[in-house]
């Protein structure tokens, strides 16, 4: 296999923020322009659409396609677009499933089902259906502290039969499952957690859908490009820098972050929905230092 039949959707995807109005609705020009941001500017190859990052929790059908539409048009010709679509329900994830693809986004990302716990027979079901259902590849979404349930090394391995499920991103803190699915299988695995994309690089891993490559995007990606080029040092290096970072923007809820970070740089973020609120000036401050421990100042003036 290649590498670049290894990375269906490139090194380095964002699950991007969902810029809003003052008044909470949603800002499709201002998303339009953050999507411009990451890819010209922290190179991003991809990125992620209506995640939970992107407060899809609290968006509505229409929000999620007038957002997805804006950004499609805006960089959809030099990134691939992957478009979240994984709720509770199989039906409402076919639904955004086919809402997505009908509006031009080049993936979907699936998450678990959350808190309704099915088991691993209902997660087989739920995401061969949603699979099924459209003619775009599918990343699985595992993240179990947030689900309340994680996708079995085995059942992950049987979805991996599935032509149209083609990776995973892993938010599952378990390297050691991990590498027995990448062992069992060719999917693509990309990092969930910013700080594990270069331990699970040396797992067979292919890259990062990240939340602090809002800000760390270019050196994330030079630093797998480093890795790639069997300069572990040059890579390790640049993750031992951008640490803080990976690790500072989930002080508090990264969305909340993300977008007090884009506000201060005059980017669109606006503010978040409730049930988050906009950070403190004290986590605010918190976040200035992790931006300069990182080499990355939050204030560009």
């Amino acid at each position: 296999m290649t590498q670049d039949a290894r990375r269906p959707f490139g090194r380095v995807l964002t699950a991007m923020v969902t810029p809003m109005h003052p008044d909470g609705a949603v800002d499709c020009d201002g998303a339009a322009r953050l999507a411009e941001y990451l890819v010209d500017e922290q190179g991003n190859d991809a990125l992620v659409i209506n995640g939970t990052t992107g407060e899809s929790p609290t968006t509505s059908g229409v929000d999620k396609e007038s957002v997805l539409r804006a950004v499609i048009e805006a960089v959809g010709d030099r990134a691939k677009i992957v478009a979240g679509v994984g709720t509770s329900s199989t039906y409402y994830t076919i639904e955004l499933a086919r809402q997505a693809e009908k509006a031009g986004a080049h993936g979907l990302l699936v998450v678990a089902p959350y808190y309704n716990k099915p088991p691993q027979a209902g997660l087989l079901a739920h995401f061969t259906a949603v699979a099924d259902s459209t003619g775009l590849p599918v990343l699985l979404y595992d993240i179990p502290h947030r689900t309340g349930v994680a996708i079995a090394t085995d059942t992950i391995v049987k979805l991996a039969e599935h032509d149209r499920i083609v990776g995973v991103k892993d938010a599952k803190g378990d390297l050691t499952a991990t590498s027995w699915v990448l062992k069992r299988s060719d999917l693509a695995y990309y990092s969930g957690e910013d700080a594990l994309t270069l331990p699970m690089l040396a797992a067979g891993g292919v890259g990062v859908v990240g939340t602090s490559t809002h800000l760390t995007g270019a050196l994330t990606k030079k630093m797998i490009e480093a890795f790639d080029q069997g300069d572990h040092a040059g890579a390790l290096q640049l993750h031992q820098q951008l640490l803080p970072l990976f690790t500072g923007i989930f002080r508090t809820q990264g969305t909340i972050l993300v977008k007090a970070a884009m506000n201060a740089r005059g980017l669109p973020g606006g503010p978040v929905r409730a049930p988050l609120v906009d950070a403190t000036e004290a986590e605010l401050a918190q976040l200035r230092i992790d931006c300069a421990d990182s080499g990355l100042p939050l204030d560009m003036t």
